[in-house]
This record gives C-alpha cells, structure tokens and sequence, in this order.
C-alpha cells in the first residue's frame, strides 16, 4: 500500500469528529494530520496517530504555510478535508465575519494544499443549496439565502486554488450535530422518507463514511454530492 497522509481542517466540530474517527478506522492512511486553532484532545496519548499542527491565530496566510509545510515534510502523497464551517450563530455575524471563516480560511487551507506539491484530490463539507448567485441581504442564517451565497463562495474559492479533484460534499441538517437541536432531528428523521431526497437529514458518520469513501480511487473529475450520492457512498464504506 502507498503511503497516504490525510491532512483535516476543522475536526472539532461535530462532522470533524466522526471525519477523524473514520479516517483513523479506515486504516488507509499512514499518517494523519490534524491543523486547527487549538488541541482537540485532552492528553497526548489520546490519539496518538495523529500529527496537530495548531495555527492559533487562524490568519489565512499562516494556515496557507503551516499546512504546506506540514506536508512538505514527508514523502507522501496526501488527501485534504475540510468541513470547517462556522455552524450555528451564522445569522448573528456579518457577512465579512462569515466569510472570514467559511470563504477565506478553507480557502487558504486549499491553497496550502496546492503550494506542498503533494495533493490531487480534496474532500470539502459545503450545505445543501450552495449558489453563489444568491443574495448577499438578509438574514445569514442557515438555509436563507445569503447563507447560500456564502457557501457558494467557499465552493468557488476551494476551486479557484488549481487542486485537480475537488469532492463537494452538500447535506442538509446534519443528525448528530452538536448544532442540531435534537427534537428537530427526531421529526426529520421521523417523515425522512416525505421529504424530497436532496433535503433529507443525514447523519454526522455518514457524510464522514462518505468523504473518506470518495478519496479510496482518484475520480476523474470533480463532482457534488448530495443525499443520495453520500449515502451510497458511506453504504460502500460500511
């Protein structure tokens, strides 16, 4: 087997969780790397395949150099992943604070993927109904428009950075996610099957199961993955 690093932003979160849990399990990648503003374990042993690389700052420019330099320093070619979002609270920011996050930083992570030399393909966690044509006004809360327009934005800036491959990843409410209030997710999982398949819920594991699934062979080409792409993917994954 060649050797293969995974290099993730954004595994504090509740997708970022499973994504590393899923990586780790899958047992395909001889190094693991881990770039956030902070440590996401509580002691050094707690997972100690795991290379963290903290940028505490979060500036674009230095996260562009710490993940290039991170994978720079081995032989190996390497897969990113990103699924840092802002989360809830995103119809109390402006849309620059917003951007700063979701646009610029997966940006900056993207272009330090291109800059190592050494990544052909990237996984990157967007949402359901990512235009970005749509409305910069409004509310910024999720699934309103300007909300939209924002990952549409993220979409394009991950692309606009020269990586051959690029795995968009669009759920809708996220099961399992420390952002979801738990009786939204007992109803929609409970009339699951009414709701039209792009917009059903799906579980924090499954969209993790499905990422680290789409990166086992090269596609060949970049592509978008809504429901039903993801779950047959976490299914091949199972």
């Amino acid at each position: 087997m060649p050797k293969t690093t995974a290099i993730i932003l954004g595994a504090s979160g509740s997708v970022g969780k499973a994504l590393l849990a899923e990586i780790v399990r899958s047992k395909r990648f001889t190094r693991v790397v881990v770039v956030g503003r902070r440590s996401i374990f509580q002691n050094a042993g707690a997972m100690a395949t795991v290379d963290e690389r903290l940028v505490h700052d979060m500036q674009p420019k230095t996260l562009r150099q710490t993940v290039a330099a991170a994978l720079r320093e081995g032989d190996a070619d390497a897969i990113g992943f990103s699924v840092l979002g802002v989360g809830a609270g995103t119809a109390s920011l402006s849309l620059e604070q917003h951007r700063a996050v979701d646009v610029e930083l997966n940006a900056a992570f993207a272009a330090g993927l291109k800059d190592s030399g050494r990544v052909q393909h990237f996984a990157f966690m967007s949402a359901i109904g990512a235009d970005i044509k749509a409305s910069e006004t409004g509310s910024g809360a999720a699934g309103m428009p300007r909300y939209a327009r924002v990952k549409g934005e993220a979409e394009q800036a991950v692309l606009d950075q020269g990586i051959p491959v690029v795995s968009i990843f669009r759920p809708s409410v996220i099961i399992g996610s420390q952002h979801t209030p738990w009786a939204l997710a007992a109803v929609l999982s409970l009339v699951s099957p009414l709701i039209p398949a792009k917009y059903r819920p799906i579980q924090a594991t499954q969209i993790a199961m499905a990422m680290v699934a789409v990166t086992k062979d090269l596609p060949s080409e970049s592509a978008i993955y809504n429901y039903k792409e993801m779950i047959k993917l976490a299914a091949s994954a199972a």
